[in-house]
């Protein structure tokens, strides 16, 4: 089976080049203010359908910028310091999730200082949006041909045209992550943050969830060619980044049921 081998450009306007993977960017996005208004409307979320435009616009620029910085530091920091001007050139993709996690969660820092909220009652909000984007980026990445999977020799094994893949069948590990780490995601975090978690909970399981799903998709991915394994001969570099995830994840649900039956423990008391 031969990947699409898909123009990388969407359609053109004069000399403007509009890119599958700049729209796959901005389907997230909408993707995330639209779900956001179906989660500011739920009674008692806390939450105004008219923050979103702030609140998206903030996630939107620190996703953006700790993307982009996050694959110079992590992934190719060498290349990016012998040519910095590259680092501007984000359509031609190299944008690391981990980084844009750290983005995020310094855009959503600045507007929870701004809103006068709780740092982890904006994460807890914002955490179910995301996985849509998260999907739609790996999609993206397929477009471009770009980050596939180690080789197969499984039916659904695809040839990429990419001289670097060597031509042989290899695993789409970008619609794998697409699926696991954006739809599965999507639906397991949605239905949990249906009903009323205490503070963390939501994160806590968005860190878990993603670091489990992108820890064990790895496996099935080609590692960057200028990295290899960078742990016990084994281990890539999403694999090394998605283990703290995992164990923020542990440890925040742990002190959402923690802080859950202080709670329960102050009204028996109270009761009493």
């Amino acid at each position: 089976m031969y990947h699409p081998n898909i123009d990388p450009v969407a359609f053109a306007l004069g000399p403007l080049e509009v890119r599958w993977y700049g729209l796959m960017y901005l389907i997230g996005f909408l993707a995330a203010w639209l779900l956001g208004h179906l989660r500011a409307k739920r009674p008692g979320s806390g939450w105004n359908p008219q923050e979103l435009p702030d609140l998206i616009t903030y996630c939107a620029l620190g996703l953006l910028l700790g993307a982009r910085l996050g694959y110079v530091l992590f992934y190719d920091f060498a290349t990016f310091t012998a040519h910095p001007l590259e680092i501007l050139k984000i359509w031609k993709g190299g944008m690391s999730f981990h980084g844009g996690l750290l983005g995020v969660m310094l855009a959503i820092w600045f507007y929870a200082l701004r809103s006068r909220r709780g740092f982890f009652q904006v994460a807890d909000f914002v955490a179910p949006l995301a996985p849509i984007g998260i999907c739609a980026g790996r999609i993206g990445n397929f477009i471009n041909g770009e980050l596939w999977g180690r080789a197969t020799d499984a039916p659904w094994g695809m040839i990429f045209a990419d001289p670097n893949a060597g031509f042989i069948p290899r695993h789409p590990s970008q619609l794998y992550q697409a699926f696991l780490e954006g739809l599965v995601l999507f639906a397991l975090l949605w239905s949990f943050s249906a009903k009323p978690r205490p503070t963390m909970a939501v994160s806590g399981m968005f860190a878990l969830l993603y670091g489990v799903f992108r820890f064990s998709v790895e496996f099935f991915r080609e590692p960057d060619a200028h990295l290899g394994f960078v742990a016990f001969d084994w281990m890539s570099m999403g694999q090394v980044l998605s283990l703290p995830m995992i164990a923020l994840g542990v440890v925040l649900l742990w002190l959402a049921g923690r802080g859950k039956e202080e709670v329960r423990s102050q009204k028996s008391g109270v009761r009493r």
